[in-house]
């Protein structure tokens, strides 16, 4: 418990000092935001006027401290771009991003523990091979030719999904698959890695020793330790899943996250990037805090390391 509450305390320090480091870096950037949002014949004394009405002309640690009292009042401004509350566009575009981020999330842990140790099993063989091709090229690639592939192949050539947009939850399924490809090779990799080293532990050799089959050492024994790493890497990745799917969101036209996040930036629409940013952040830092939790529950050596 003490070792749980000091990194929640540490995860408020980070969040504080990303938010500080958003909230300066986005304002030390060259020109006037609502300038920029409204055109470059605006008249003087309306952009005077806007920038009064947003507190743009205080100073800078006024403006930061109304911004934090704002945010834990749930209140993280008004888009200027878009003219509504930034916590009501967040709170919709999210949905869609979780949606995304849970499918492409359970076909990389789906695909990359299955092939990971199908590999183990069938060591050096074709199927090995042909598997550890498969997810090196997932690793490997970038995840926006990933996806324009994709799309071109079964939404372009094929026909069998729809291009761009998503009504229904099956239309996730190719962006999901995009999405979640490297994250899948990433497993593959680690569980085929860590099959393989674990099978030279002692224990695998008593196994061995008492007649059981290679298929049922592997399986039963070697698995569960072979999991511990892999847990960790399969709950930093949803976070990073969840936070980073601004490419694959922007090709397929997903109204997520992560599209909103490159509208706010295309129309330098500070309140929006600012709660989309903090978003992200706390996202990233969740998905740390479950990881160590995850391996100090799995792991009773890390208990006892934690106490």
């Amino acid at each position: 418990m003490r070792a749980i509450l000091k990194r929640l305390l540490q995860a408020v320090v980070v969040l504080l000092g990303v938010t500080l480091a958003v909230f300066v870096l986005l304002r030390i950037v060259p020109g006037d935001p609502i300038a920029t949002m409204m055109g470059e014949h605006a008249d003087k004394a309306v952009i005077e006027r806007m920038t009064h009405e947003f507190g743009l002309d205080q100073p800078l640690h006024i403006q930061f401290l109304t911004y934090i009292q704002g945010v834990l009042a749930g209140d993280f401004g008004t888009s200027y771009a878009l003219g509504r509350p930034v916590s009501s566009l967040i709170g919709t575009a999210f949905g869609n991003t979780l949606v995304l981020t849970i499918l492409s999330a359970l076909f990389a842990w789906v695909m990359g523990i299955v092939c990971g140790v199908v590999s183990a099993l069938r060591k050096n063989s074709i199927v090995d091979r042909l598997f550890m091709g498969v997810s090196l090229l997932g690793v490997s690639m970038p995840v926006f030719m990933i996806a324009m592939i994709m799309q071109y192949v079964f939404a372009y050539h094929l026909h069998w999904v729809p291009i761009a947009g998503v009504s229904e939850w099956s239309d996730y399924l190719l962006p999901a698959i995009a999405l979640g490809w490297s994250s899948a090779g990433s497993i593959a990799r680690l569980v085929r890695s860590s099959l393989l080293e674990v099978k030279q532990q002692e224990y695998i050799d008593t196994a061995r020793a008492k007649g059981l089959r290679q298929k049922a050492i592997l399986l039963h024994h070697a698995l569960r330790n072979t999991m511990l790493p892999v847990v960790t890497l399969m709950a930093l990745q949803f976070s990073s899943l969840l936070s980073g799917a601004v490419i694959t969101e922007t090709i397929f036209s997903i109204n997520g996250i992560g599209r909103l996040s490159v509208l706010a930036i295309a129309k330098r629409d500070v309140p929006l990037l600012q709660g989309c940013t903090l978003l992200c952040t706390i996202i990233v830092i969740a998905g740390n805090l479950v990881a160590d939790s995850l391996y100090a529950v799995l792991d009773p050596r890390v208990r006892e390391e934690v106490r």
